[in-house]
């Protein structure tokens, strides 16, 4: 839980996907293997520190929806709303910010795609991070960002406080 005039962000790129039927449609590709592991080690990550969401904003994609089922597998205390979002899947920065800005709650878990959610992150901190993977936001990376806004409608660009920043994938 986030105090009064708070908002935190969960900022996760869905886990790493499966290729394994050439013609398959994008929208519909599940994880694999790899994808479900750390899916679930990030949900036992996030409970561990105490990040757990009230509002889940996700993509419509069988990847990233699959990403919120394992990592809701963790012990949360609370079960956060889920909202599927069609304009999540393959969202400009502008797009997904849009949409952040409409959340109810004062903790929310966006799950997206790259590009746009590299992009989208690398805009939120007011001071830029230091390692080396987060510009390119590898599979299952997740950032937490704090802001001292009291509404999502509030929020602009470059005014997070950055609380952590995972790669639960490796390279991929």
């Amino acid at each position: 839980m986030t105090p009064l005039g708070h908002r935190r962000l969960i900022l996760t790129r869905h886990a790493k996907s499966s290729w394994e039927e050439p013609g398959q449609a994008d929208h519909d590709r599940p994880l694999n293997d790899r994808g479900r592991r750390s899916a679930r080690a990030l949900g036992d990550w996030l409970a561990s520190r105490g990040y757990e969401p009230e509002e889940v904003l996700c993509s419509t994609a069988a990847r990233t929806r699959e990403t919120w089922e394992r990592v809701a597998i963790a012990p949360l205390e609370v079960r956060p709303h889920l909202r599927l979002e069609p304009g999540l899947y393959q969202a400009s920065p502008e797009r997904i910010m849009d949409i952040l800005r409409s959340a109810r709650e004062p903790t929310v878990m966006l799950l997206g795609h790259n590009p746009g959610i590299a992009e989208f992150a690398a805009s939120l901190p007011a001071r830029p991070l230091l390692d080396p993977e987060f510009r390119r936001y590898p599979t299952a990376a997740t950032l937490v960002v704090d802001f001292q806004i009291d509404q999502w409608s509030e929020l602009q660009p470059g005014q997070g406080s950055v609380l952590d920043f995972v790669r639960m994938d490796g390279r991929d």
